[in-house]
């Protein structure tokens, strides 16, 4: 029986991989494409359709839906455009669904999917980051089961196999440092979009190669494992490790240290979830132990990259502090990527927001709704950019 399966985010990096190893795996022949999304590369996205015989291809651009459907017809692939026809394809009945928009704009499909009761793949940290409590409570009631994308959380997950939860002891992230692990603040400051583009390790999009570069990324990593695993904010580190070979580590209260080991390739984890609970070849290089001859080691650097501390204070605080945090960030990297702000302004507009609006979202608790969470997301936006344009003021 083949899987009824959908991709949100198909086009970008994490999508991409997915759709190259569901081709791998016999493609339309083996799976039941329901549903595919993406942004502005409608190209791309049609082509996706048409290889993959998806039944409904959606574009979140409303004004490129007549490029979508020129570029789908004859196909009888169905074309839609927005954010609510996305929200509206996840809502239908899959299997297995790959939850891979970048950003805040990835909570409501995310949900939606949960609620079909499948097996939904995470690659949107920013979901846990912002309504964790909302989006296990989701799974639970529908009896979804969420298996983590993101290769430090897949390590994790890994490691944890078979073990119990109270014999966990530390939780240990792995980060490459990018490209400005060794250079001084000074210098950072001076940084431009494309040189925070250019991840020494990883080939990612534009905004989470940047994300990578300001160490936000990692910050988000750091609260999405203290949802998912459960375990309190001091019991959560990260080290830095150049090489990317080492994806994450769980320490047990014996003394003992778990690691996942794997090249630096997204299809490792993608395909455990895939896959999920089998384990099948994939198309990855084999780690050649002794041509890497060493695994490298130091501190993050909590001065250089303030975010390390910020997610700390994040989840010390609980709510939806995770979302006030995630919405300043990504205002942040707006105005970086506008060239309104420095490299080194985003983390002061972050800290600005998530003190301002940081206890009024500890208050919620656990206890919220959707509507909530994008309220909070919207006032710590309209923050963020009163914050940037009275920089340019200045």
């Amino acid at each position: 029986m083949r899987r009824r399966i959908s991709i949100f985010g198909s086009t970008g990096s994490i999508g991409q991989n997915t759709v190259s190893l569901i081709e791998d795996q016999g493609g339309a022949e083996t799976h039941e494409v329901v549903a595919l999304t993406g942004a502005r590369n409608i190209r791309l996205l049609a082509a996706q359709a048409r290889k993959l015989r998806a039944r409904i291809a959606v574009t979140s651009d409303p004004t490129r839906l007549a490029e979508l459907r020129a570029a789908l017809e004859g196909s009888g692939i169905e074309a839609a455009a927005g954010p609510a026809a996305i929200a509206d394809a996840a809502s239908e009945p899959v299997d297995w669904a790959m939850s891979a928009i970048v950003g805040a704009a990835g909570l409501v499909p995310g949900l939606r999917a949960a609620e079909s009761g499948g097996i939904v793949a995470l690659a949107n940290k920013e979901s846990l980051v912002c309504a964790g409590a909302l989006f296990l409570a989701t799974c639970a009631r529908h009896g979804a089961t969420l298996l983590p994308v993101d290769s430090e959380h897949s390590a994790i997950f890994q490691a944890l196999n078979g073990e119990r939860h109270d014999a966990i002891e530390r939780i240990i992230l792995t980060a490459s440092g990018g490209p400005f692990r060794d250079w001084p603040r000074e210098a950072m400051a001076r940084v431009t979009p494309a040189q925070a583009m250019a991840h020494p390790n990883w080939d990612m999009g534009q905004r989470i190669s940047i994300d990578s570069a300001s160490m936000f990324n990692k910050a988000l990593e750091i609260i999405e494992a203290h949802v998912l695993f459960g375990v309190p904010s001091e019991r959560i580190e990260v080290v830095v490790h150049p090489q990317s070979i080492i994806h994450s580590l769980v320490g047990f209260r014996d003394g003992s240290i778990m690691a996942h080991l794997g090249p630096s390739d997204m299809r490792g984890a993608i395909g455990y979830a895939l896959n999920w609970p089998v384990r099948e070849p994939l198309p990855l290089d084999r780690l050649d132990l002794a041509a890497l001859a060493r695994l490298d080691f130091c501190a993050a650097d909590p001065e250089r990259f303030p975010a390390l501390r910020l997610a700390h204070e994040v989840m010390e605080l609980g709510g939806l502090a995770g979302a006030v945090f995630n919405a300043a960030k990504e205002a942040a990297l707006d105005g970086f990527l506008a060239g309104a702000i420095g490299f080194l302004d985003m983390s002061v507009l972050v800290e600005h927001v998530t003190r301002d609006l940081g206890r009024e979202a500890a208050s919620c608790g656990s206890e919220y709704s959707l509507a909530d969470v994008l309220e909070l997301d919207r006032r710590a936006r309209v923050a963020g950019r009163a914050w940037i344009e009275t920089c340019v003021g200045a």
